[in-house]
């Protein structure tokens, strides 16, 4: 059952579908103190867990740790990390008392979980309007559907969506391209899409194309699909401030950029230099922006990448002019230590600086509202912008779009993926973690960078990385400008990868069903043990290894220079071993084991009673023979 408390007069951040009434406060089960900030406080039992909260680091019990709901242009995932680029505001405890909780506000949160005083949960929104939903339920899987069904359904991308997908920031020219197709292709190597970051943009300006590296897209584009390879250009939040460019001229002369406090445009700086930011949170501005993807959808585009919505400022002017007198009071003494010290902070500050996002505001229906404090949902409608012109435009699932920043609400009409992570083994690890938090906030179509954005990739991180991302929906591979290369056919064993990428093929009519059914029947794709297996101590403990659907368990080797590592079953299993067009097969007693797992092979445990269809490989999503499934 689920119980909505209203607080004031919230923002509309459109995350529940539906309304529920609002229950008087005095019977909300848990302490509430409102004053400028809502607290919210409960006590944990020793033995209770804590999920959720969707994108976060650390574990996926989330007890011992301090996290903020803060949509951030984080680069470095490391485990002190309290917030990354969504803003996922549900948790579910589990213990002999099951409840669901769930903050819909759209300013900052701190969620101490345990770590000021162990037993203890505060949570902190800093405001005073906000709606609060206390759920009920009999498990946590139970909870988890009520408040799937309270959010909606997951979005559905097209078929293809679920093929391998290769990018890098670098690919520059239409000759990039067709050496990426080329050389997947004539490797064996399996390849649906090819990405476009900022480099194909004319100065970085959305929806436009540098016509000197690409003189006729239309047809690089057909000549693209024509050999069954989509592209999937990468659009900014940021609008460069130029006369002359259509979609700033439009949006300046339409008053649809965010302003500051005088109520001229709020200018910042980006890729493009000084940007408009258009206010996504004026549905006029929504239908406007969403528009401007006909742009390049009328050019054969079928997918979009958006990126850079937190949004990420690299600086405002203002906060440039104040950093540069800064500098000036600090230069015109002696620069000992802690001058130098004052120094790095000040040119470090100027990047999302809190004072720039306090520093412009929105129209939400006439009103006047400071960015800071509806800052968690401005990616997601950036994001919805899109969405809405897609739907309206095509019709259901013919679009790819997902997203960097996210608010609940963003999964029924996109995905995400995990944002600009490491080439380090315990990104792995990361990756899978996020994978059932995520799940429970409704973002089914999801994946990290696989291989590691930042720093220089090594051939068996990456297999043994592509070896989760066999499984998740979103299976992009993706690296830094400047980092090592890092496309499957760059390595010494080009047949291994493509004995692990032909795993992905013959898997994707079992993902793609799975994932149907779990958007439909508002279920989580990838589970922690615990759910699945409640009265089992050892299952509780293990956030290594999750369940996939309802008839399998996956647990990835995530470790430098392992070919074996222990798994524990909770039930009789068998351990399925594929490689290329290879099955290997092993029947597992309940209990622990030590599994060999070649840098080859892709392990998967199948309960007992159940069977997984595969298809034949292929090279491309299109080529796939869905009519041609064995069963394992």
């Amino acid at each position: 059952m689920i119980t909505k408390y209203r607080l004031g007069t919230p923002i509309n951040t459109e995350a529940v579908v539906g309304e529920l009434t609002p229950q008087p406060l005095d019977t909300f089960p848990l302490k509430l103190d409102i004053g400028g900030k809502t607290v919210i406080e409960f006590e944990l039992q020793e033995s209770d867990a804590v999920y959720g909260l969707g994108e976060a680091s650390r574990g996926i019990n989330k007890r011992g740790w301090i996290y903020e709901s803060w949509c951030s242009d984080e680069t470095n995932h490391t485990e002190d990390k309290k917030s990354l680029y969504g803003a996922h505001n549900f948790i579910v405890i589990g213990g002999r008392e099951k409840f669901g909780f769930f903050v819909d506000f759209p300013g900052k949160i701190e969620w101490d979980i345990g770590y000021t005083l162990s037993g203890k949960v505060k949570i902190t929104a800093e405001g005073a309007d906000l709606d609060l939903y206390y759920i009920n339920g009999e498990s946590e899987r139970d909870i988890v559907k009520q408040f799937r069904k309270l959010i909606g359904k997951s979005y559905i991308p097209p078929f293809w969506a679920f093929g391998y997908q290769q990018s890098c920031w670098g690919y520059a020219k239409q000759e990039d391209f067709f050496a990426v197709r080329d050389n997947y292709r004539k490797n064996n190597l399996p390849l649906d899409c090819i990405y476009m970051d900022i480099d194909y943009m004319d100065s970085f300006k959305d929806f436009t194309v540098n016509k000197k590296l690409f003189p006729d897209f239309r047809a690089f584009v057909d000549e693209m699909k024509a050999h069954n390879i989509r592209l999937i250009p990468i659009i900014d939040a940021g609008v460069k401030n130029q006369k002359g460019y259509p979609v700033y001229d439009e949006g300046h002369e339409k008053g649809y950029f965010c302003i500051d406090k005088d109520g001229g445009e709020f200018e910042c700086g980006v890729w493009p230099g000084i940007v408009g930011l258009p206010d996504f949170l004026n549905k006029d501005v929504r239908e406007w922006f969403g528009s401007q993807y006909k742009t390049l959808t009328d050019m054969g585009i079928d997918g979009f990448w958006n990126d850079m919505n937190e949004p990420a400022l690299f600086y405002s002017k203002t906060g440039l002019e104040k950093a540069n007198k800064k500098l000036d009071e600090i230069r015109s003494k002696e620069i000992d230590i802690w001058a130098f010290f004052r120094m790095k902070d000040t040119v470090l500050g100027v990047q999302n600086s809190m004072d720039d996002y306090s520093a412009f505001y929105h129209n939400i229906d006439g009103r006047k509202v400071c960015h800071k404090d509806v800052h968690n949902i401005y990616g997601a409608f950036m994001t919805k912008a899109a969405s809405d012109f897609f739907e309206k435009e095509f019709g259901k699932e013919q679009k790819l779009i997902f997203s960097r920043a996210s608010y609940i609400g963003a999964h029924r009409g996109s995905g995400i993926w995990f944002g600009d992570n490491f080439s380090w083994w315990s990104h792995i690890l990361l990756n899978l973690k996020m994978l059932p938090s995520v799940n429970m906030c409704g973002f089914l179509y999801c994946g990290a960078d696989l291989g590691g954005f930042n720093s220089n990739c090594t051939e068996d991180l990456l297999l043994r990385w592509l070896a989760l991302g066999v499984f998740t929906p979103l299976m992009r591979n993706h690296r830094a400008l400047g980092t090592r290369a890092q496309e499957a056919y760059q390595f010494e064993h080009i047949d291994w990868f493509s004995d692990v990428l032909a795993v992905r093929y013959r898997l994707i009519p079992y993902l793609y069903d799975t994932f149907r059914r779990c958007s439909e029947e508002y279920e989580m794709m990838f589970r922690p043990l615990a759910f699945d297996y409640p009265g089992d101590d050892m299952a509780r403990e293990v956030e290594d290894q999750l369940m996939l659907g309802e008839e399998c368990m996956i647990a990835p080797v995530y470790e430098q220079n392992k070919n074996r590592r222990y798994v524990y079953l909770p039930e009789d299993m068998t351990l399925v071993k594929l490689s290329g067009e290879n099955t290997e097969k092993e029947f597992l007693k309940k209990g622990l084991h030590y599994v060999d797992v070649k840098l080859n092979e892709v392990a998967l445990f199948i309960k007992k009673g159940k069977q997984i269809p595969l298809a034949p490989p292929a090279l491309s999503t299109a080529e796939l023979k869905k009519d041609e499934l064995t069963y394992i």
